[in-house]
């Protein structure tokens, strides 16, 4: 019995290093918040009645393995291969040892070993088996246990970075103009650089440096004397993160593009959300807030007063900057004004105007003439992966939408959708839209029920959101042509063996393979 539960041991920890290995990668992709790997784990081992079977006997043999301890091989067996789908090394991504992941790996370890250390003083080799087990099964919880015990050490391991930025911006003094929003961030960011460019040597952060870390990473490599503007994406999972980057950035001209239920079900509510967002304008001279969404309309009420505030408008006329619609493209108001027409070619590709209306604030706040600003909106450049037009090689025109994951943002792609392959088959693929909190599945439901006016097929991925996707497609016959994969890269062989000239697909959002 001692060699046998000696085999049961070496089984349990030989799934733990393959659990580890796991769950480690899904820590990393979630940028080491305490509770992911928890949360992720839940997910996953839920996501199929198989893997809850799994996941259920496994826990079984865990429990038994108290009194027959070679039972224990069987929820080693488990822990090492599932839940299925869920690869160690990743098709999107791989584990990046970084010093981070080393020290947040080590310390894992350093756990798991002290429970496995401890039970086997209490209950000799017998409770070394039980808590192999159990510690192979509960990963994910060793290892947000890490991530909260190691967070101070990074905060001050940061600080420095922080210190030599503020050294930095000191010394270079660009204006800084501070993003944040749940979503068109990105996308405002590089209109606000374009319509400057031409005017002003602009830095503007990476798509996605728009936390502590990659900001800072901004200011140290990118900052160079002479630079006259600098554009901050600020992101924020809680309350306090934007202010913390404040403190050092103190940006003086700032935009709030949005409220939404992006990363709802970390902020918990969509009021605690705008008070997150709002702290970008504690220090700033002039506030530009898009006031077709109604919270942020609020929001321009509270601060006027104290705050040069600019409404902008994708829609109202009377707005203090609005770009509207154009039967030649888009047209620039200035307090209901007009100020000038974009003509932007057929093809070219379809601005989000309320986007395109805060980055028009901005520029012509920084001094940029009305008309200059006017004629640049003719040429705004699109974002990689943001509604981002081309023609497949099959003749079929493709609309990647893979970096969106909001509600408004799938709107607005399913009208440019709407608006093209007329007599041809229009296409959605997607795996839905994630981190809504309680909204998720109606966001999910009611996407696809649009989705069903548009779309002559519907390629829903993965399982994430799959059964609110079929949910609002609506009864087999009814609506749109339904058709389930596993992975991105199936439904890509699926659009390019029944897609041509005529066709159009749109790729609403890609998950990576973290998600089940």
């Amino acid at each position: 019995m001692t060699a046998l539960s000696a085999v049961a041991l070496g089984a349990s920890v030989l799934a733990i290093v393959s659990g580890d290995l796991r769950w480690l990668r899904v820590a990393q992709r979630e940028h080491y918040l305490p509770g992911a790997a928890v949360r992720f784990a839940w997910r996953w081992w839920v996501s199929t009645p198989l893997d809850a079977a799994l996941g259920l006997a496994a826990l079984a043999c865990a429990g038994l393995s108290a009194f027959v301890p070679v039972i224990a091989i069987g929820a080693a067996a488990v822990a090492s291969f599932a839940p299925l789908g869920l690869g160690i090394r990743g098709r999107t991504s791989g584990l990046a040892w970084t010093r981070r992941m080393s020290l947040v790996a080590l310390l894992t370890a350093l756990l798991q070993g002290a429970a496995i250390a401890l039970s086997a003083v209490v209950g000799g080799l017998s409770g070394a088996v039980v808590a192999g087990a159990v510690s192979a099964l509960l990963g994910p919880l060793f290892i947000d246990a890490a991530l909260a015990a190691l967070r101070p050490l990074e905060d001050v391991l940061a600080q420095r970075y922080v210190q030599q930025a503020e050294r930095l911006l000191g010394r270079v003094r660009p204006l800084v103009v501070g993003i944040t929003g749940s979503y068109g961030k990105t996308t405002t960011k590089n209109y606000i650089a374009y319509l400057l460019g031409g005017d002003r040597n602009v830095v503007a952060s990476p798509r996605s440096f728009n936390n502590r870390a990659g900001l800072t990473r901004t200011v140290n490599e990118q900052l160079t004397p002479g630079t006259d503007v600098l554009i901050a994406e600020m992101g924020a999972y809680g309350p306090g993160e934007i202010a913390a980057l404040c403190s050092w950035l103190q940006p003086e001209v700032v935009v709030i593009t949005s409220i939404g239920p992006a990363h709802l079900e970390r902020f918990g509510t969509l009021e605690r959300t705008l008070e997150a967002k709002a702290e970008i304008t504690s220090g700033a001279r002039v506030v530009v807030l898009n006031v077709d969404d109604t919270r942020l309309a609020g929001l321009a009420k509270r601060l006027e007063g104290t705050k040069k505030v600019v409404r902008a408008s994708g829609s109202d006329a009377t707005a203090d900057v609005a770009v509207l619609a154009h039967f030649e493209g888009l047209e620039l108001k200035i307090s209901g004004r007009a100020s000038g027409t974009a003509l932007v070619e057929p093809g070219s590709p379809t601005p989000i105007r309320t986007n395109a209306a805060c980055a028009a604030a901005v520029a012509l706040e920084l001094g940029i003439a009305s008309d200059v600003v006017a004629r640049r909106l003719a040429t705004l450049p699109s974002v990689p992966n943001r509604l981002q037009p081309y023609r497949a090689d099959g003749g079929y025109l493709v609309l990647d939408d893979t970096f969106n994951a909001n509600p408004a943002g799938a709107r607005h792609a399913l009208e440019v959708l709407g608006s093209e392959a007329p007599g041809g088959r229009r296409v959605v693929v997607t795996p839905g839209m994630v981190e809504l909190g309680k909204s998720q599945s109606a966001e999910n439901a009611a996407f696809a029920e649009a989705a069903r006016r548009v779309a002559t097929d519907v390629v829903v991925v993965g399982r994430t959101n799959r059964a609110a996707l079929v949910k609002g497609c609506g009864a087999a016959g009814t609506g749109p042509a339904l058709e389930l994969v596993r992975r991105r890269e199936e439904a890509v062989a699926w659009v390019r063996e029944h897609l041509g000239p005529g066709d159009a697909v749109l790729f609403e959002n890609d998950l990576p393979d973290h998600f089940p």
